[in-house]
């Protein structure tokens, strides 16, 4: 697109894409603790116990099972916790017992959890775990955060006037699927690249990236990101029948506007969300 101002196009970025589902996946959370519901109960026998290590031993003898929630207490998602001290090196495993309750019991009270539990620090280890599974779950925000503005722009694909496109696809597949040579953009079949997506028209292939950096820094990261762009769009602009697009966004590149400015200038077809509000994709998808 043709006139366009770097600076009031940079002015329209945004601070953040987060959706009300960003923060924490309550569904997720519940549907997690729910699972060990039964288990996590027959532990809550142990609050304030008065003799935890016999109480625990006969759970365990009678309810083995209920080893598996001991992880989720600890705030760890695998099944096997490695530990060790001057006493030796241990892998447990909590789906199937491969030490004695003796030594697992050895792991509840250096690990803190008999005190956790027998002290009453806590009262219900259904809400414990509730809490605990909240906060691995907002570990998960820069994965969710990761593919926010992928799902932003394949909702505007969907509701364009696109009627072929591809998620997540290999240069090899592209070359397989259309018989093109796209070797210019893979240093002869070294790199593997993958594209965000790729929109097929009757004339043309266009294979698209999309990310966003919101906050206010980016710094080095952003700058080889705008440097390595530039270079693919002129990489792809010597393959026939091929168009490179970047929908990029967020108000970190207003730190690294130098760079951004210069693939601004060297791109045709880079575009942010308020160009893809104003309806981009029904202009360069045709």
């Amino acid at each position: 697109m043709t006139n366009r101002n770097f600076d009031e196009w940079l002015a329209k970025f945004r601070l953040s894409i987060s959706g009300y589902d960003y923060y924490i996946n309550f569904n997720k959370v519940v549907n997690n603790v729910e699972k060990l519901k039964i288990e996590l109960n027959i532990l809550n026998s142990l609050i304030g116990s008065k003799d935890i290590d016999r109480d625990f031993e006969n759970i365990i003898k009678k309810y083995p099972e209920t080893l598996k929630c001991i992880p989720l207490l600890l705030a760890v998602r695998q099944s096997e916790i490695y530990a060790q001290d001057e006493e030796g090196s241990f892998i447990y495993n909590f789906k199937n017992m491969n030490y004695s309750i003796e030594q697992y019991k050895v792991f509840m009270r250096k690990t803190g959890l008999f005190d956790l539990i027998q002290d009453h620090i806590v009262n219900n280890l259904i809400d414990y775990a509730l809490g605990v599974e909240t906060g691995l779950d907002s570990n998960g925000r820069k994965n969710r955060g990761g593919h926010q503005m992928e799902d932003l722009v394949e909702d505007f694909i969907k509701k364009s006037k696109v009627k072929e496109y591809y998620k997540e696809m290999y240069l090899s597949a592209i070359e397989d699927k259309w018989n093109i040579d796209l070797s210019a953009l893979s240093n002869n079949g070294k790199a593997k690249k993958r594209f965000d997506f790729v929109v097929k028209t009757n004339n043309m292939i266009y294979v698209i990236e999309t990310n966003f950096y919101g906050g206010l820094g980016g710094g080095s990261k952003l700058n080889e990101t705008a440097r390595s762009y530039k270079m693919l769009s002129q990489e792809a602009d010597t393959v026939d029948d091929l168009t490179f697009v970047w929908f990029t966004d967020g108000t970190a590149w207003r730190s690294a506007r130098g760079n951004l400015r210069e693939t601004f200038e060297a791109m045709e077809h880079i575009y942010s969300i308020d160009d893809l509000e104003n309806g981009v994709m029904n202009k360069i998808f045709i």
